[in-house]
């Protein structure tokens, strides 16, 4: 991954890159894809996005908004422009299907980092 470090010139945080390649590693390995397999281990964007929200609300919890704003990412458009940077710098590999479109307007950080969310309690109690 020594080319993420290209992509600090860019408007994104360094750490927004490292996060999106540990999603997409984390949705690769929920959703039983081969991460070594072109073609078993594709991930669309919207399974890439949902991969975002759980693996965003297991680190950060409520934080996530604050900590992606943090990294210049404020909307699933921002994670689509960091997906796409990181194919031309060959930290990722894209199908014919593929789109930056396929990231826009996804979902409302408010909504599910916020509105919709529940802390895991479980065992806390016991």
């Amino acid at each position: 991954m020594e080319s993420l470090s290209s992509t600090s010139s860019s408007t994104y945080h360094p750490a927004a890159f490292r996060f999106v390649y540990a999603a997409l590693r984390y949705t690769q390995q929920q959703l039983g894809r081969n991460s070594g397999s072109e073609k078993t281990g594709h991930i669309s964007g919207p399974e890439l996005l949902e991969g975002i929200r759980l693996l965003g609300l297991q680190s950060f919890g409520m934080l996530c908004p604050l900590v992606f704003a943090r990294w210049g990412v404020h909307t699933t458009d921002d994670f689509g422009q960091i997906v796409f940077q990181m194919i031309e710098s060959g930290d990722m590999r894209r199908t014919q299907d593929d789109c930056l479109e396929d990231f826009f307007g996804v979902y409302s950080f408010q909504q599910v980092f916020v509105d919709d969310y529940v802390p895991n309690v479980s065992g806390m109690f016991d």
